[in-house]
């Protein structure tokens, strides 16, 4: 089976994070940036899959140049002696300020000379969590979308999902090729060895430009977004409380107070 797995890099969500003042986006270039954590494990499932019953893993990321510390990272991981085999990075220029819409139009581009049986990904991403890339991408490629998955098992060229809900779960089943995102119910990623950081060392990355998809530069960035921020503000620093003293007229200066900043 060749399974191909989605990886962004994004800022840490334990971290200080910002929006840049010049465009409104996020500002990757002073974060500290890591994997997007349901990525993992949607590494490790793709690990998993290979050690059952063989095949090839690639990682596709689309992203600045930084990007390549975490695609490092993501060939790195390991599962016993299964490894990841290669790397795809999309970088272009014109790719900053893309929009989900976009982004979907770029990997679906670069999906279509990989030839995936199964494109995993994590269910959202830490920066956006906006849950819609999964879907778009398999619109684009008329392929299944089987989305939130906390458990996934392949007979031959059928998988079946259990789909995490609020209530529950629910069973989905679908045919390869298709677009499975996860959830971090799913496994328990593992910690990259010293052999996998070694090896990764190693692996073959192919980097990957708009023209080389057929992209229009139009067709993405700030010039192809169908959505953008407009403005930001900071948060504002907190301010400490409204201490009520209940010297027998406490509930009456609890409404008086509720009604002055109108929450009644």
């Amino acid at each position: 089976m060749n399974i191909v797995v989605l990886v962004k890099q994004v800022p840490d969500s334990g971290s200080e994070r910002s929006l840049r003042t010049d465009d409104n986006t996020v500002d990757r270039e002073s974060a500290n940036n890591v994997i997007n954590e349901m990525d993992e494990y949607a590494i490790e499932e793709a690990l998993k899959i290979k050690e059952a019953s063989g095949g090839d893993i690639t990682i596709l990321t689309m992203g600045p140049d930084k990007a390549t510390d975490s695609i490092r990272k993501a060939l790195s991981m390991s599962r016993g002696s299964v490894f990841i085999d290669r790397a795809v990075h999309v970088v272009d220029p014109a790719l900053h300020g893309s929009c989900a819409v976009a982004t979907s139009k770029v990997l679906a581009a670069a999906l279509g000379t990989l030839n995936a049986d199964l494109v995993l990904c994590g269910a959202e991403s830490t920066d956006g969590r906006v849950q819609v890339l999964p879907h778009m991408l398999a619109e684009r490629l008329g392929i299944a979308a089987l989305t939130g998955a906390r458990k996934l098992t392949i007979d031959g060229g059928t998988l079946t999902v259990e789909r995490q809900t609020e209530e529950g779960y629910e069973v989905v089943t679908a045919s390869t090729p298709a677009v499975v995102s996860v959830w971090d119910t799913i496994n328990e990623p593992g910690y990259p060895s010293f052999k996998g950081i070694m090896a990764a060392k190693k692996k073959p990355v192919q980097t990957l430009s708009l023209a080389d998809l057929g992209v229009a530069a139009s067709e993405v960035g700030f010039d192809g977004a169908t959505s953008t921020v407009v403005e930001h503000a900071k948060r504002p620093p907190r301010t400490g409380g409204t201490r009520v003293t209940n010297e027998g007229d406490g509930g009456v200066k609890l409404v008086e107070f509720l009604a002055s900043e109108k929450f009644v």
